[in-house]
Parts: structure tokens; C-alpha cells; sequence
């Protein structure tokens, strides 16, 4: 299991940032003030860990790139997600939660398909193109907006580590405490300004301003870097 670095200050609060910019701006001093990592280069999963990597990005002067990861949806619930697709094809599914909704094998690959089209046209979008960069012997840092049950996140552990980097550090500003834990299993450290235990978890709790970001505002940020 990786190690688990927080902000004691922030242990349990709410609402702690103003919004991602704020989120990633405070993330990228807590990582430049530990050992520095060799080749760093700092990955985010669109849309909201977009302007939160940016901000680690400009922190560290490291390269920037997307890790294209969307939930696979419960069949007539859009904020509920049974798996998650990466960039690379990979499908992971959450075997537990896709038994108790009683999902039979055809709404499997009904919800997998419509996921992986999403992946595809994301990455045509936002990327233009440019190739997904080598990874090997890199120190990865892999950030988004929050950890909620964290199954995304893992999804994108799974294909950033067959890339073979040196290192992996998911970065984010707040995470579930079971969440962490759980991410933490699968990288070499997870690095999180607030964590929280509480029963019922959101990541925009940790945010004064919250909202979902649209195209533009990523395609923005995207040229910051």
C-alpha cells in the first residue's frame, strides 16, 4: 500500500476551497515541498481534474496531459456509475455494485458501449490529435477534482501502470477516507489535502464554488499548458 499524505489542518472540513483553481494551486505547493520527483509529468482526468492538474502542472514546470476516464453509467442514472472505461480501451467493472443492481450481461454491454463512444470522442476533442505521451520510467502524477468511491481513479491506475513509469502519485484536493485507503492500495503514494469520514461523501462539498465544467472551459484551460 502507498503512503498517504494529507493536510492535517484540513481533516474533516468542509468546503476548504474556493474552487478547483484554489484546489490545485494549494496541491502543487504541498507536493513541491516534498522530495522532488524525477521526471515528473502530471496527468488529469477530464473534465474537472483539468484545471487542478494545470495547476500542479504550472507548480512543477512539468508536461501536461489528459487521462481520458468516464464512468460506466447505471442504466437510467447519469450520476451513478457501476465501472469506468480509459483511454486505452481498458474496462473495469465493479463487481459487487453490478450484482446488487441485478444488471444482466446485455445492460453490461449496452452502458460499456455507450462509454467507450463517449472515451473516443473526448479524446478527439480535447487532444487534437497530439499522442499519449511515454510514460516509461517517468514519476506519473494522476489528479482529478475528488476521490468519491474512487473506482475512476483505479481505472486509470490500471492503465497508467502498464505503461511501466517509475512512479505513481494520484494527486487530488479531496477524497473520501475510504476512497483513499482504497486508491492507495494501487499507487505508490496518494497525496490529498482534505480527506473526510463522514457517511455521506461529495466531492463539491469541499469547493465554495461548484459546477460541472462544459467544453470550453476545458478546452481553455488546455491552453494554458
Amino acid at each position: 500500500m502507498g503512503t498517504i499524505t494529507d493536510d492535517p489542518s484540513l481533516r474533516e472540513k468542509r468546503f476548504v476551497f474556493s474552487d478547483r483553481h484554489d484546489a490545485g494551486t494549494k496541491l502543487g505547493a504541498l507536493i513541491r515541498s516534498r522530495p522532488a520527483l524525477a521526471n515528473p509529468v502530471v496527468l488529469a482526468i477530464p473534465a474537472g481534474g483539468v484545471p487542478v492538474g494545470v495547476e500542479v502542472a504550472l507548480a512543477l514546470g512539468a508536461p501536461f496531459s489528459l487521462a481520458v476516464v468516464r464512468k460506466v453509467q447505471v442504466p437510467g442514472n447519469t450520476e451513478a456509475g457501476f465501472g469506468a472505461v480509459t483511454w486505452d480501451g481498458r474496462v473495469l467493472i465493479n463487481g459487487r455494485l453490478r450484482a446488487a443492481l441485478g444488471l444482466s450481461q446485455v445492460a453490461v454491454d449496452v452502458a460499456v458501449a455507450a462509454t467507450r463512444r463517449n472515451v473516443v470522442e473526448r479524446i478527439a476533442r480535447y487532444t487534437a490529435g497530439r499522442p499519449f505521451p511515454s510514460l516509461a520510467n517517468t514519476s506519473v502524477i494522476l489528479t482529478d477534482d475528488g476521490l468519491a468511491s474512487g473506482f475512476t481513479m483505479l481505472a486509470a491506475l490500471e492503465s497508467v501502470r502498464a505503461l511501466h513509469p517509475a512512479r505513481i502519485v494520484v494527486a487530488v484536493p479531496t477524497a473520501s477516507a475510504s476512497s483513499a485507503e482504497l486508491v492507495a492500495r494501487q499507487a505508490d503514494e496518494l497525496v490529498c489535502l482534505n480527506i473526510r469520514s463522514s457517511a455521506r461523501f461529495a466531492v463539491a462539498e469541499a469547493y465554495e464554488r461548484w459546477y460541472d465544467l462544459d467544453d470550453r472551459e476545458v478546452m481553455s484551460e488546455l491552453a494554458r499548458v
